[in-house]
This record gives structure tokens, C-alpha cells and sequence, in this order.
């Protein structure tokens, strides 16, 4: 610490000069933040400003300080990577959160020079990381799958420079799409099938030179990490290839809901019932002509039966709806009445759903003579040479009624190839092959986790692609059911995320959502228990432990979210810019007034992923919330140790919050599990409060969104009443 050179910022713009005592700030951060150098900037953020910074960097500053705005805000200006800095929030979280006026003022302050404090309390703490030394640049993307979403990640990664490597379990590639006749409309006018395009990116695929296609062949092991996976390949003949990539793409499709499970339809019961891909194969066969039935019947009349076995609240079937069937029943009728206008044909819908191309295609269908009807079938069952098909008509008030039928196709839905799922329970009816699809060398089992209906856990709003295993992306109908179009554009983001796994990884940085950062996770062997908690917790698979059970971390596999760092209940794992000190630091440099003051301290520790995003908007809005926090942006509360709660608590503090994501099937987590996680660990908190003979609501665990820009300030109010109401922390006294 002794070659340490502490420099303290305090920036005068956005209003701060005319709100706060800056001079008083910068008597602060020498006295009680004991800074070399302190300069205050009438806007530090300007040309000038910077450059006023990177001389005295260039001068032999090493750790900075800067008292301005939101360390979310001016991100590029405050860059300055050869040395640690931290930043005090004085405009969003002080001056636009407090109101104007003398009354004011004392509070007010007393906040700024906090969080002076605790900028240059965290700056001490700081190292500058320099990169994971085990970074490796291997820059071949894997796909794990050769139909449409494969194809096109393989192509669109090539299009970017990269080598790939395509592997396709059976021995062509298409996929399901190469079964079909025709895709549904995809672009405009949205009036007939259109061609699939697969024969053409099959061609495309075997004359780039860029691509390497494994036919007949599955992932029999997949080793090591981004940058540097290790593949066994096994193809048919029994050998065993090995390939080395940088990243995974997981494209491995779907199956469709089993027809034989649905035997009140007549599926796997009589053979003129088929599902969606079996009219797909007789519409093949026909190759343009007259469809006939699997017996050689001709097909005068044709119901389709939408949500067969989907959307099902009883339990025993899917319970999602598969989206893309209603565009494929749409697709199918037409084929009979481009043939013959004369048959009848008639879809039987609860709902009809038409993504991507509005109601232009259903309306083509019904020109062509399509009868659309809003029922729910009850039987299907045979009739003479034929069927009959018994439904609710929900447009004439549920009155039941009959259709004769020589053919029967039921919109069964999609199922997802997602492999052995361990840790998730899958949802009743669906069928998850026990056959594993990527072989994982991962304690945590050999495919990537699941959701309860089978999906590749990949969160498709929040940070889609992004799976639980590092450099490992699902793209398309793995991921959550899709037609082409769809997983096309899902292919390209996947090949996205995959890439920027590779480059990050060659330079030692996180994948995401930390994209950028260059600290990895260490720790000292000599106070290690072993307990394995660091190992459990970790959402990510990145911990392992060595011949004498000591946790051994790997590098490109970590997210840096501070999970372990949670977890390790003797404190000795840390990052070089993220540590127990680092924020116990700051606790403990907030200035706590004594019983006589009747002023309490509150604090909070808030997700920097969606709680201290939502403070900041806050503050931008002008919402206004008590002078009475102080808060520290944590990078997932999965981090937090639980001797910040009790330091804390010892030092006075009156209260605790903490903010963290939604946690559970919904869960907005960037980390997954890290929220989920930490509220486990408060869960426990309430009797060592007791034995300390404090009340049990100083320390609360709330679920904040991004969003809850009006909630949040709500929440602090309400807590510091609460705080008020049940007083003052008798620590203080």
C-alpha cells in the first residue's frame, strides 16, 4: 500500500457546485479519505477535466477517486484502464434524490461527504486487474446441430472470418425444415408457402471453405472452456475425432409432442390421424399433386385440430403454446386447396395466432376457401372409411357438434432436444431425451440446465443466448419453440454472443454481463476450510477443487459475479477490484452519528444489473427518497457476505436493505441463481438478530426490477419510517 498515490476528484458541474460545499468535500477526501492529491473542476467530465486526470496519471496517480455523477454515467470520459478508480455518486444519488432548501442542506451534505469517504475508501482497496493469465484464443465456433438455427449460425460465423465446425447427428443437413413441402409466408404479400431455402444453404454450407461438416456424428465429451473448448467428436464408423474450439452454439432442434399420447384424437390409433409432419411427408410424396392418405384414400375432406396436447393446465400435456402451429395449419390447408378447391378443409381453433406476418396470411387462406371455426375437439374417432370429429363450436355457444373427416391432422407442439437435465424439474408430459446433446466435463452435469418444460435455460428477454455454461449459446427452437424466420434471427444472435465470447476471452475479460472486465477470482489457500460452498454456489460451473480439495477457479468459465465470494463463509476468495475489503471498506468509512443526533444510517446494498440502474433513473426523475441511505452498488447480492450485514450492524447502522433481481421461474438475474442464492442466506439471518437482541426487520431482502423507478424511492421511505418507528440501533448507544 506504501507505493500507493490516492488522487480525490470533485466535479462542480450538473449542478453539484451550487447544491454542495465541494471545498468542504475536498477537506473530506484529505482528512478522513486521506488523498494525496485533491482537485476540484468546475465539469470534470470535459475535455479539459480528463485531461487534467490522465496528466496526473501520466504523473504517477495510481488509484482515483472521482466525486460526480452515477458510475453508470460518462463510462467513456472517466476510461482510464492503467489505474483503479472508484466513483462517488453525488448527482443522482444525492442532489437530484434530495429536495432544495435550507432545511435541506445539512442532510444533504451530509450524504456528498459520505459518499466522499466512501469513494476513497473503496479506491485503497482496488487493484488495477491485468487480465486472466490462462487466456487462449482459439477462434473456431461449434455448432451443435445441422437445421435451419445451425446452418445459419455456421454461415453467419464464417461471414464474420471464423472457422466452424458443424456437427449433425443424422446424414443430411435441413433438419426438421428439410422435411417440409413448403414453409409458411415470411415476407410480403404473406399470400402462398413459400419455398424452405434449405437445398441452398445446404450448397452454401459444403462450398465454404470455412465450414467443416461432421455427418452421422454427435458431441460424445466437451472439456475445458471459452477459448479453449476440447470436443470428441463420434460419428457413425465409431471413431472419435477431436476438435478444438472457442465457443458452442447449441442448435439441436426439437421433436414434436408425441401423437400416440393423445388417443381421445385418434393419434397413434388410426392411421388417417397424423400430426403436422406427417401431412408434411404425404404433402412430400405427393410433390405437388393430390394428397393421399398413409392408405392410399383419397383426401375430399381435411380438419386440422390446433393446440392438440398444448396449452394444458390439467398436467398430463405441454402446457406452453408452440406458437408456430397455427402458421403451419395455415400453411397446410392451403396445400389442399392450391390442389383442389374443392376440398373441404377446415382448421378448428381455440386461439389463432399468427406471428410475424400479421393476419395477411390467415386472410389468404380464408380467399382460398379455408373454413376457420373456434371450437375445442373432444373425440376423433373412426366412421365407416373415414372420421369424425367431435367438437365444442364455441361460436354457436357451445353447442357441440360433427365433422366427417377422411383425414385429421393434429397441431401437436414442439419439444425441445435439450438433453439430461439434473437440476430442473421438468415439467409432467414432456419428453426430455435422456440422451445427453453437448457431454459436459462439468460437475454440474452434462448439458446445459433446463426450465421446467424442457428449454434450454437461456432467459430470452433479459440476456438471451446466454446459457449457465460459459461460452455456451442455444439458439432456436432449443431455446423456446419457433419457426424458420424466427430461429434464423435467433442463429444470429447466438453466433453474436459466441464470438464476442472468443475475443473476450483471448484478452482475459469476462464474457458477460461483465463484458470487459479483466479481475478473476483468487483466493488464500491458507485460511481455506474446504467447505465446498464456493464450489455449490457457483451458478456457472466455474469452480472445481484440486487432489487436497482446495477450490481451483476457472478463469474464462467465471462471470465475475462475486458468488463464491458470498458464499465463503471465512472471506478469503476476492477479485482484484471487488473484495469483502473493498466494500466492507465502505461501510465502515460512512460517518455514523451518535444516539444524540437522532439521525439513523441505512444501508443498502443494491444489484448493479437492475436495483442501482433503477435508483439512478430515480434520481433522474427526481424522486425523491431519504438523506438518511447511503448505498453500494454490489455486483450480484449473491456476493454479499454476510459480515458486511453484521460489520454493519456492529458499527451502528440502524438498518439494512438489500436489492437484488427476481429470482425464480420469472427470474431477471443476470447471474441466474445469484439472487435466489442470496435470499437463501438471509433467510437465516433473523435468529442471529435475535441473539443480538435486535429487531428483525433492520435487515430486509426486497425483489427490485429495472423498472421500478417509482417503487424503489417508495421502498427507501417506507423503510426509514420503519426504522424511525422502531428506533435507533442500540449499538449506537
Amino acid at each position: 500500500m506504501a507505493d500507493q498515490k490516492i488522487a480525490a476528484y470533485i466535479c462542480q458541474g450538473c449542478g453539484l457546485g451550487d447544491r454542495l460545499d465541494t471545498k468542504a468535500l475536498a477537506q473530506i477526501a484529505k482528512t478522513d479519505g486521506k488523498a494525496h492529491l485533491i482537485r476540484e473542476h468546475e465539469f470534470l467530465c470535459n475535455a479539459d477535466g480528463v485531461a487534467t486526470i490522465q496528466k496526473d496519471i501520466d504523473e504517477g496517480v495510481t488509484h482515483v477517486a472521482i466525486a460526480a455523477c452515477s458510475r453508470r454515467a460518462k463510462t467513456e470520459a472517466f476510461y482510464f484502464p492503467t489505474v483503479a478508480l472508484s466513483r462517488a455518486n453525488l448527482r443522482e444519488g444525492v442532489i437530484w434524490i434530495r429536495p432544495e432548501g435550507d432545511e435541506h442542506q445539512e442532510t444533504t451534505q451530509e450524504m456528498a461527504q459520505d459518499y466522499v469517504r466512501m469513494a476513497c475508501a473503496e479506491a485503497k482497496r482496488l487493484i488495477q486487474p491485468g487480465g486472466n493469465p490462462t487466456a487462449a484464443r482459439n477462434t473456431t465456433v461449434l455448432v451443435v446441430g445441422g437445421g435451419v438455427t445451425g446452418m445459419t449460425a455456421a454461415l453467419e460465423a464464417s461471414k464474420t472470418g471464423y472457422q466452424v465446425v458443424l456437427v449433425e447427428k443424422s446424414s443430411q443437413l435441413g433438419g426438421w425444415a428439410g422435411k417440409l413441402w413448403k414453409r409458411a409466408a415470411y415476407k410480403e404479400p404473406f399470400a402462398d408457402p413459400a419455398d424452405t431455402g434449405v437445398a441452398e444453404m445446404a450448397a452454401a454450407i459444403e462450398a465454404d471453405k470455412n465450414i467443416k461438416v461432421y455427418l452421422n456424428a454427435t458431441v460424445a465429451k466437451t472439456d475445458g472452456a471459452p477459448g479453449r473448448f476440447n470436443i470428441d467428436i463420434a460419428t457413425e464408423s465409431g471413431s472419435v475425432t477431436q476438435e478444438h474450439v472457442g465457443s458452442i452454439v447449441q442448435a439441436s432442434g426439437f421433436n414434436l409432442y408425441d401423437i400416440a399420447k393423445l388417443p381421445e384424437l385418434g393419434g397413434g390409433v388410426n392411421q388417417n390421424v397424423v400430426d403436422q409432419a406427417g401431412l408434411e411427408a404425404l404433402a412430400k410424396a405427393a410433390n405437388g399433386g393430390a394428397i393421399k392418405r398413409a392408405d392410399g384414400g383419397a383426401v375430399n375432406s381435411v380438419v386440422f385440430v390446433q393446440c392438440a396436447g398444448q396449452r394444458d393446465d390439467s398436467g398430463k400435456h405441454l402446457s406452453y403454446c408452440s406458437g408456430t402451429c397455427c402458421l403451419t395449419s395455415i400453411k397446410q390447408a392451403m396445400y389442399f386447396k392450391d390442389q383442389n378447391p374443392d376440398i373441404d378443409t377446415i382448421v378448428i381453433f381455440d386461439d389463432l395466432r399468427t406471428p410475424g406476418n400479421g393476419e395477411d396470411f390467415y386472410r389468404s387462406a380464408q380467399k382460398k376457401g379455408v373454413t376457420f371455426t373456434k371450437g375445442k375437439v373432444a373425440g376423433v374417432a373412426a366412421s365407416g372409411n373415414g372420421l369424425k370429429v367431435t367438437f365444442n363450436d364455441l361460436i354457436l355457444g357451445d353447442e357441440n357438434a360433427t365433422i366427417d373427416a377422411d383425414l385429421v391432422v393434429l397441431a401437436t407442439g414442439q419439444v425441445p432436444n435439450s438433453g439430461v437435465n439434473i437440476d430442473e424439474k421438468v415439467e409432467e408430459g414432456v419428453d426430455v431425451k435422456p440422451i445427453s446433446i453437448l457431454n459436459l466435463n462439468y460437475r454440474q452435469g452434462p448439458d446445459v440446465p433446463q426450465l421446467k418444460q424442457g428449454f434450454v435455460d437461456s432467459h430470452f428477454i433479459c440476456f438471451p443466448y446466454e446459457s449457465r455454461r460459459t461460452g455456451i449459446y442455444p439458439a432456436g427452437p432449443v431455446r423456446r419453440p419457433m419457426d424458420i424466420a424466427q430461429a434464423m434471427e435467433d442463429a444470429t444472435g447466438a453466433t453474436m454472443k459466441a464470438v464476442q465470447a472468443i475475443e473476450n476471452a483471448a484478452v482475459g475479460r469476462a464474457a458477460h454481463p461483465r463484458s470487459g472486465d479483466l479481475s478473476f477470482p483468487s483466493f488464500r489457500a491458507e485460511g481455506c476450510t474446504q467447505c465446498k460452498r464456493c464450489t455449490v454456489e457457483c451458478p456457472f460451473g466455474a469452480i472445481d477443487e484440486d487432489e487436497k480439495r482446495f477450490p481451483v477457479f476457472n478463469e474464462a468459465r467465471c462471470r465475475r459475479c462475486g458468488t463464491c465470494m458470498g458464499a465463503c463463509p471465512v472471506r478469503v476468495i476476492s477479485f482484484e477490484n471487488y473484495s469483502i475489503d473493498s466494500v466492507g471498506s465502505q461501510i465502515k468509512a460512512v460517518d455514523i452519528p451518535d444516539e444524540f443526533q437522532e439521525k439513523p444510517r441505512i444501508l443498502i446494498l443494491a444489484c448493479e444489473n437492475d436495483a442501482y440502474p433503477a435508483l439512478d433513473m430515480a434520481g433522474m426523475n427526481h424522486n425523491e427518497y431519504s438523506a438518511y441511505v447511503r448505498i453500494i452498488p454490489v455486483r450480484c447480492l449473491g456476493s454479499v457476505n454476510l459480515i458486511w450485514v453484521t460489520d454493519a450492524l456492529n458499527s451502528g447502522y440502524d438498518g439494512v436493505m438489500m436489492m437484488g433481481c427476481k429470482h425464480g421461474d420469472n427470474y431477471q438475474c443476470h447471474f441466474v441463481k445469484g439472487s435466489e442464492i442470496a435470499s437463501i442466506r438471509l433467510s437465516k439471518v433473523d435468529e442471529t438478530l435475535k441473539s443480538l437482541n435486535l429487531e428483525t426487520e433492520r435487515v430486509q431482502n426486497y425483489e427490485v426490477a429495472i423498472t421500478d423507478i417509482e417503487r424503489v424511492p417508495q421502498l427507501i421511505n417506507d423503510y426509514a419510517a420503519k426504522i424511525q418507528e422502531i428506533g435507533l440501533s442500540p449499538f449506537k448507544f
